[in-house]
């Protein structure tokens, strides 16, 4: 695999792979707008949902990858998409382009429920800990350390008022803990959606095998892909480490998808450059 300026002199500008991942992407993203006239949630259904919740199917590990969150979110995936995916495609060609892409794309949200794994984890834990000493204080340090911007403000207010102005009142305990048990559940049951861990597998290609190609960022200040690729993912991996409260994006699973797609090319790499052994 070359590792020189990529020009794209006599390559198709929409291969066939990426064009009908971008028709399924906008299919799917139509169909989830004209579902929820019925009260249906494609996103529910078809994102990707933690291994413990009650929503899970394994079919989620793949249709994830087809569903987003809105026109903006779906707009730079798919030219993302377009932008670097037909450069691999053309490379690599059809077949092995699919795998790379869904391979990223699983490698992802595994990931992403990695981390959520080890969260959740922890949430239960601080539960347990909770639950052997309760206290209207140490209820208030479990949901600031856990949940805090997730729950509703109005409900946490009412119920923290309630307890301060009983606080003897055994039945807080109780309901705490129920609340607790509820918001794990809420939690668990949110859905990742996007192609974003395939993309930025996608991107990692590119820049693995286009080091020195110039990237335009915001259309004007160029970038090679080498660098691209690195600020984006040390951006993407301290965004996922600080965990900024209100922050929706599954940065762990751009990370997962760049991972996956640096093992698999070192792997493709090193099959290619295999000494061959002939029989006598």
């Amino acid at each position: 695999m070359s590792s020189q300026q990529y020009r794209p002199t006599g390559f198709r500008v929409l291969p066939p792979v990426v064009k009908n991942i971008l028709i399924i992407n906008v299919l799917f993203f139509l169909a989830s707008m004209a579902l929820t006239r019925f009260n249906i949630d494609l996103s529910d259904i078809l994102g990707m949902h933690y291994f413990g919740s009650e929503k899970f199917r394994p079919y989620q590990l793949i249709t994830y990858m087809f569903m987003h969150g809105g026109f903006t979110h779906i707009l730079f995936n798919m030219f993302a998409l377009w932008m670097f995916g037909n450069v691999l495609e053309n490379v690599w060609g059809p077949k092995r382009f699919i795998i790379y892409y869904l391979v990223t794309g699983i490698g992802a949200v595994l990931i992403q429920s990695l981390v959520y794994w080890i969260e959740f984890s922890q949430i239960e834990s601080a539960l347990v800990a909770y639950s052997n000493a309760p206290s209207i204080e140490s209820f208030e340090i479990f949901m600031n350390e856990n949940f805090k911007g997730f729950y509703n403000p109005a409900w946490y207010n009412e119920f923290m008022g309630f307890w301060s102005n009983n606080p003897n009142n055994s039945e807080m305990v109780t309901q705490s803990l129920i609340s607790a048990r509820k918001l794990i559940e809420l939690k668990m049951n949110i859905p990742t959606v996007g192609a974003s861990g395939a993309v930025f597998g996608i991107l990692l290609a590119f820049g693995m095998m286009f080091p020195n190609s110039l990237i335009y960022v915001y259309f004007a200040i160029p970038v090679k892909a080498k660098w691209f690729v690195m600020i984006y993912g040390a951006i993407e991996l301290y965004s996922g480490i600080a965990n900024n409260p209100g922050d929706n994006v599954a940065h762990f699973a751009h990370l997962g998808g760049m991972i996956f797609g640096f093992f698999l090319i070192k792997y493709w790499n090193k099959k290619i450059n295999k000494p061959q052994h002939f029989k006598q």
